[in-house]
Order: structure tokens, then sequence, then C-alpha cells
């Protein structure tokens, strides 16, 4: 099984490549991120691989980063998304926002991709709200730099208050308007309220 290839992007096309490993090339459809990240012809690359069998054909599809690949596999799982399907949603969404709006239950954000309509986007976020969660891909934004220092009297209010807050930085919010956010969230939904709810509440608040 591939999971990795290594060498030069030796073609382009609208929805995949052909790097070239020691002369030999292999084709990997990619989404239009990994395709920028990857470079032009005749640069060197590597690509994470999913390998796809069917009973007509076995394909790979190539990702830049780990996080893009784990996305696609959870994306993937739900049915009614295909790989193509699969592919257009990280076309449109980098897989921290695709995140965020499964967690929100964003439908109109996640119908942003190419064939992903309303009912397949609530099936999305109704089926992988919890495994999202679970699997750390609301963090797939990367790890933040030093965080800056809150304002003064901006803490968050609870221990899940304080993961949800560092959740959204990793998002890409700053941290004073994360902590402002996460905090109305708790005290709409209470001190007892976990990190899988606050992280929605506080999203709304955020949009």
């Amino acid at each position: 099984m591939i999971s990795k290839l290594k060498g030069k992007v030796d073609e382009r096309g609208k929805d995949s490549a052909t790097i070239d490993v020691n002369g030999v090339g292999y084709l990997v459809r990619a989404s239009a991120r990994t395709l920028a990240a990857i470079g032009g012809e005749g640069e060197a690359c590597a690509v994470h691989v999913e390998t796809v069998v069917r009973e007509d054909a076995i394909e790979l599809f190539g990702f830049a980063t780990r996080e893009e690949r784990d996305c696609f596999r959870l994306l993937t799982s739900v049915q009614g998304v295909g790989p193509k399907a699969g592919l257009a949603l990280l076309s449109a969404l980098a897989p921290g926002e695709i995140a965020a709006a499964i967690l929100a239950e964003d439908k109109s954000m996640l119908t942003r991709a190419d064939g992903v309509g309303p009912k397949l986007a609530q099936r999305i976020a109704s089926e992988l709200k919890d495994k999202v969660a679970a699997l750390g891909i609301v963090l797939a934004a990367g790890k933040p730099s030093a965080a800056p220092a809150a304002l003064p009297g901006a803490a968050p209010a609870t221990d899940q208050a304080a993961d949800a807050v560092s959740a959204l930085v990793n998002l890409g919010y700053k941290r004073a308007e994360a902590v402002a956010a996460t905090n109305k969230a708790v005290k709409r939904l209470g001190e007892d309220a976990g990190v899988q709810a606050l992280i929605p509440e506080a999203l709304r608040e955020l949009a």
C-alpha cells in the first residue's frame, strides 16, 4: 500500500498531477489546495497518499499534509461523499475550516464545494460532528505560535472553556476574541458545558 510519494512534478492537470519517483510516474488525484502546494512541473515535491480500490480501477489521491489526508478519509466515510466530493470540499475549504463548519453545523459553508448540496452538507455535519472532535481535526490549522497575552479580565471562565479557546486560536482567531466568544458560550450553556458544545457555540458568536 502506497502511503507517501516523494519525487518531482512531471505533469499537472486540472485535478491531478503525475509525480515522477525515480523514473516511474504516479498519477495522483488532488485538491486545488494540494496542487498549489506542490508547485509546478519539475519541482521537487512530496505527497501523502490514500489508495482507493474500486472494481474497475485503483486510484491514488495525494495530499500536501497529513491533516488534509485525514480529513479526506473522514469525509469519504460518509455515505454519498465519494472521492470526487471529498476533493471538492478540500479544494473549497482548508481542513480546519471544514472542521469548524461541521462543529457549527454550518451547511452553507460546506455547500461552497462543487457537488455538495444542502442535504449532503447536513449529513456530513450530523455524522461527523463527534468524530471531528475525537480525531482532533479541529486543530488542523496548525500549532499556534506563542499566544498573545489576554486582555485584562479576559480569561477563560472554566477549564473546558480554556480548551475551547485553544482550539479556536488554532483555527486562526485572536485569543482575546476567542476568550470573549467562549465566555459568552459558557454563560448561555452553563459552566458544566463540555468542549464539544462550547466550540460550535463560540463559533456562532464569532460569525
